[in-house]
This record gives structure tokens, C-alpha cells and sequence, in this order.
């Protein structure tokens, strides 16, 4: 029996400090409420590196 292929799904914005990271965890919270967070890899990356070492804005972390 072989198996089940995993999906993958990947947020991108600008930095990935804000939107992509906020849509991955709200995506990965309604999958393991649902039981599917095993069967779909998430993550989240930014096009641009001028964000990067930033902090996540804080209107988006809870």
C-alpha cells in the first residue's frame, strides 16, 4: 500500500512578516481543529529579504 501523498501550501508577501505568517497560522489552526494538519505541509516565505531578522508585526501575533 503506498501512501498518501502530503499537500503542500505556501504563503507568500512581501517580508513574511505579517501576511503570509498570519494566513499560515490561521490555516494551520483550522486544520488541526479539523484533523487534517498531518496530511497538508504549510509555510510561509517573503519575496523580499529587506524585512528580514525583523520582528512579526505585533497586530498579527496572539
Amino acid at each position: 500500500m503506498s501512501a498518501k501523498p502530503i499537500k503542500s501550501i505556501l504563503f507568500v508577501c512581501l517580508g513574511n512578516i505579517c501576511r503570509s505568517p498570519l494566513a499560515e497560522g490561521v490555516l494551520r489552526a483550522v486544520l488541526a481543529e479539523r484533523g487534517l494538519d498531518r496530511d497538508i505541509l504549510l509555510d510561509s516565505a517573503g519575496t523580499s529579504d529587506w524585512e528580514a531578522g525583523s520582528a512579526p508585526d505585533p497586530r498579527s501575533i496572539s
